[in-house]
């Protein structure tokens, strides 16, 4: 069946393309089974992101690579969502980048996040109601996350106190999904973002590729 769909589009990815391309994004094909999922993915986030157990929207609060491999056996249908530079800064000086760049970059990770939303509602409502989205970066919908504000355990119970619970959509990378893998197989572009000195966080130019994804059957 999954043959079937690539040469099948529905009426559906039409309006999608031009709903993301409206959000100033560009709308793939692709089929679930090409997403690569990957168990160092998880590793990854929980070693080397400052965002590990501070977002309701990443790891521990979302689901692992076991779980996502399942989950993409019950789709037909994948969207890679392709998103270019930062909005607003055409240019960048590493040096003015604080030590917490995920509020600094939230104009770009809203712009991804509200477009990932406005495609998942959109296939919803049209018909096909087990459309999910998956957003980039951790959730900057609120300056300071729940899970953050939280002095005690890491409990997935937080998840309940979450102010945009209907909004909030985890990443591809936080659930195990290797975006670069995944990417490079449509043939788009991707590529580690340089950073100045190798500090992270320390961007040296916005000419970066982020990428969300949409689950439709």
């Amino acid at each position: 069946m999954a043959s079937q769909a690539a040469v099948s589009p529905p009426k559906i990815e039409n309006e999608l393309k031009k709903l993301a391309k409206q959000n100033h994004a560009e709308l793939s094909f692709i089929l679930p089974s090409d997403i690569e999922v990957r168990n160092w993915v998880r590793w990854k986030c929980q070693f080397g992101c400052k965002g590990f157990g501070k977002h309701l929207s990443c790891p521990p609060y979302v689901p692992g690579p076991s779980e996502t491999r399942a989950l993409l056996q019950e789709y037909e249908r994948a969207y890679i969502v392709h998103f270019r530079g930062i909005p607003g800064m055409p240019a960048i000086d590493p040096g003015n980048i604080p030590e917490n760049w995920h509020p600094f970059l939230r104009e770009l990770i809203l712009w991804i996040a509200e477009t990932m939303y406005a495609l998942e509602q959109h296939a919803f409502y049209g018909g096909y109601y087990k459309a999910l989205a998956f957003a980039a970066y951790p959730c900057a919908f609120c300056e300071d996350c729940v899970a953050e504000q939280s002095k005690g355990i890491v409990d997935i119970s937080l998840k309940r106190d979450c102010r945009h619970a209907e909004r909030v959509r985890t990443s591809m990378e936080a659930v195990g999904i290797d975006v670069f893998a995944t990417v490079s197989k449509s043939n788009l572009p991707i590529d580690v973002i340089p950073c100045e000195d190798n500090i992270y966080g320390k961007i040296q130019h916005t000419k970066i590729n982020s990428y969300g994804l949409l689950l439709l059957d």
